[in-house]
């Protein structure tokens, strides 16, 4: 299968082992479920909606995984970006601990379809660390750990000393370790999932986009360049890559996230780099994270637009971050560089929306893709198929809005490349 030139110097891209084969859409098709976007989120519903014995069609506007979720850091992490108590006070007691409850067991169901499906994606279930930049930083990650340890999370501080044993950098503060988490190849990861449906009975379209969803009578009717699906219930998908037909367009600020990957490290330098595998990322408001590869090869990222005029300084920060955090990896070269979309809520909480009559859309999972996305498929599908709402994870709103989106684009990407321009003037 062929790389788009959009992704084509992502390195998820170049390594993916698992293929799909999906013919674009030809001709008119009646379906029990139509689900629009080939992401985290579409492919899980595609998946389960099929193995519950539905007629699934999927619609890909582009490749599945062209989206965010082939573009995705690979931290598959439990729960959100909030800490508990945030999470009820926007939720409610009551559906903020459902909903943490189960984001909490999202990992397990990642990895545990990776296992069944026999899923080629590199997953390595080590944990996660999230890494304390400052003493500020240090004392949220203690906040945040007493509230997941209130919530039940088996999670665990780590000392400074300790995270420089775990990561091989003397650059923390201490961190918050996550042991129900993991690192996964996320193109493969939504590409077995894919496959996975196919398997079960789904038919899924690449080089489909919608242009048109409608309702007459009972069905959706949802067009195509080369034809129609007309389906009982309807599954929109699209989250930040959003194209084609505006009537359902979801509400978000787009933020993005660049990443940079190394070629594979020699094995002295392995041996010394997060010897236990752990994906990590920090408490900086300008967020950046690390990792490895399963070929060894070191991938650091943060916040920020390769396509922005600021893309230089942005490449010229992860250069200077890398030889910060390991200065016995000075000189070794970026290799790929690629940036996604992320769409950001005002509240980081993702949305389910009834835009009308059995038909529900998902977005908003504000930088947490992998285990939410596959549990809000799971959800929708069989919420749909079943009439049951208490499948869904959250309860669904008519409508969700988000004011002053491109103003506030502009200020996150203006205030990470200003932090990128600061950090290289005082050397890192």
């Amino acid at each position: 299968m062929g790389v788009s030139s959009e992704n084509a110097d992502n390195l998820w891209h170049r390594t993916c082992a698992e293929r799909v084969e999906a013919p674009a859409l030809s001709g008119d098709v009646q379906a029990d479920l139509v689900v629009i976007g080939g992401g985290f989120t579409g492919c899980s519903a595609a998946l389960h909606g099929a193995q519950a014995g539905a007629d699934v069609c999927l619609l890909e506007a582009e490749t599945i995984g062209f989206g965010g979720s082939g573009r995705n850091v690979g931290l598959v992490n439990a729960g959100l970006w909030l800490p508990p108590d945030e999470i009820g006070g926007h939720l409610g007691a009551e559906a903020g601990d459902r909903l943490i409850a189960l984001l909490a067991g999202a990992p397990s169901v990642v990895f545990e379809l990776i296992d069944r499906h026999g899923i080629a994606c590199e997953a390595v279930r080590n944990g996660t660390l999230h890494c304390a930049h400052s003493p500020a930083g240090l004392k949220d990650l203690y906040t945040r750990h007493a509230q997941l340890v209130a919530a039940g999370a088996p999670v665990e501080m780590i000392s400074a000393e300790g995270v420089a044993q775990r990561t091989g950098s003397a650059t923390f503060h201490g961190a918050l370790f996550d042991p129900r988490a993991g690192t996964i190849q996320p193109l493969g990861y939504v590409r077995g999932l894919a496959r996975a449906a196919q398997a079960a009975g789904a038919r899924l379209h690449e080089r489909t986009p919608a242009l048109e969803i409608r309702r007459e009578g009972d069905l959706w009717h949802v067009r195509t360049p080369g034809g129609e699906v007309r389906a009982r219930a309807l599954i929109q998908a699209t989250n930040a890559y959003h194209t084609g037909w505006p009537g359902t367009a979801p509400a978000y600020v787009p933020v993005h996230y660049f990443q940079f990957a190394t070629p594979p490290l020699t094995e002295v330098q392995r041996a010394a780099i997060l010897p236990g595998g752990e994906g990590c990322w920090d408490t900086a408001l300008v967020m950046s994270s690390f990792r490895m590869d399963g070929a060894g090869r070191m991938i650091i990222g943060a916040m920020g637009d390769l396509g922005h005029p600021g893309s230089a300084i942005h490449a010229g920060w992860a250069r200077r971050k890398l030889t910060q955090l390991y200065p016995a990896l000075a000189g070794v070269p970026l290799q790929q560089g690629w940036c996604g979309r992320i769409a950001m809520t005002s509240d980081h909480i993702p949305k389910i929306t009834q835009i009308g009559p059995n038909a529900l859309a998902a977005h908003g999972y504000s930088g947490r893709g992998i285990g939410p996305g596959t549990v809000f498929g799971e959800g929708m599908a069989e919420s749909l198929l079943t009439g049951n709402p208490e499948a869904l994870p959250v309860a669904p709103v008519a409508e969700h809005r988000e004011s002053l989106t491109r103003v506030r684009q502009a200020y996150f990407e203006t205030g990470a490349t200003l932090t990128h321009l600061i950090k290289a003037r005082i050397g890192y």
